[in-house]
């Protein structure tokens, strides 16, 4: 049974709500995607695109082919940050069938947009960092990134080895993971809402179209071992761009990882605080770190409105950091990539000796 928030008044949710309506009510903006966010998705997916087909039908050189993949794996994950983010979240339009297109590129990128709603849509970003619910933070018996879970000793060294398993996040989530959640219907213990036939369809029809265009298609035009060299190195440097952004956002020093008291199993902050705890900001004022992980790096934002285009979150951490200031509520952030990755090794050195 998913834990509880406890209900005060006045609430800090409200309060951030209502300023922030506020902003775009002054500025006559709409919350949802805009221009912006259009032109870069375009941008992005037309640049995943191209790699794709000069790799498959041109087949480059080696010394050309192999800096490719790794730039298409980039491209998947900006797809995936800029595009089916928002989409899945409702937030790239205001149309639903263009937020579901946009989500929907999950599917040829190999995961479930179905699943990615259950797990990531609903139970990441309404319990954050909550062992046992937050799937997130859950990496079994190899990782240990809070004081909740079993430590071994090989969690000495986890701050070393976490690289190669980040590496194959993107390979075991397409080809493991994915499937070990359709057969069981459960994101870790929590059970999925029952699947309709037509989501069923998405999930099969989505797999095919992921087989056939990573495997089916570059090994009959390049070659088996050609095809499978490129493959793992798309999906290792996805891996990567993957897992680093969203472990700089939750798992690092100064992070929280609440649990519902047992009698009421109920957390211990109203939502928002929860989220302002349990969340980490980094880069925020590089315009490049924020075009690329389509705003995630303002992942504070992100949680207290996930409904909110990206393109918005500048300017809403204005509003959010001056009402945590005004009520001496802490706010986590790091100024740049390199310290938040600091961060997070920290972290993890702290949970393997813990």
């Amino acid at each position: 049974m998913t834990p509880k928030f406890p209900v005060t008044t006045p609430s800090l949710h409200s309060a951030l709500k209502t300023s922030v309506a506020q902003y775009f009510d002054q500025g006559e903006l709409k919350s949802r995607g805009n221009g912006q966010l259009y032109a870069k998705a375009i941008i992005i997916l037309t640049g995943m695109i191209a790699l794709y087909v000069h790799l498959i039908f041109f087949t480059p050189a080696w010394y050309f082919a192999l800096p490719e993949c790794v730039f298409l794996g980039l491209f998947i994950t900006a797809t995936g940050f800029n595009v089916m983010h928002d989409g899945s979240h409702g937030s790239f339009s205001t149309r639903t069938w263009i937020n579901t297109l946009a989500g929907a590129t999950l599917e040829c990128l190999g995961g479930s947009a179905y699943i990615w709603k259950v797990k990531h849509c609903i139970l990441h970003h309404t319990f954050t960092n909550v062992e046992g619910v937050d799937d997130d933070i859950n990496i079994g018996y190899l990782m240990r990134v809070n004081a909740h879970q079993r430590k071994l000793k090989m969690h000495r060294f986890q701050h070393l080895y976490c690289w190669f398993l980040y590496m194959m996040v993107y390979f075991v989530w397409v080809f493991q993971v994915d499937y070990q959640r359709y057969f069981t219907g459960r994101v870790g213990p929590v059970p999925m809402p029952r699947m309709s036939p037509v989501e069923h369809l998405k999930f099969w029809t989505g797999k095919l179209v992921n087989a056939t265009l990573f495997l089916v298609l570059p090994i009959s035009r390049i070659g088996a071992a050609h095809a499978l060299i490129g493959l793992a190195i798309t999906m290792a440097t996805a891996g990567i761009a993957l897992t680093i952004v969203f472990q700089l956002a939750h798992t690092v020093e100064h992070t929280d990882f609440p649990l519902p008291d047992t009698d009421q199993n109920q957390l211990p902050d109203e939502f928002a605080i929860h989220q302002i705890a349990t969340t980490a900001n980094f880069a925020t004022q590089s315009r490049i770190v924020t075009w690329l992980v389509g705003g995630l790096n303002f992942q504070i934002e992100h949680h207290l409105f996930p409904k909110v285009a990206h393109v918005h979150y500048p300017e809403i951490s204005r509003i959010v950091r001056r009402i945590c200031q005004e009520r001496n509520i802490p706010y986590v952030e790091h100024t740049t990539v390199r310290k938040a990755v600091g961060a997070h090794l920290r972290h993890l050195q702290t949970m393997g000796r813990a």
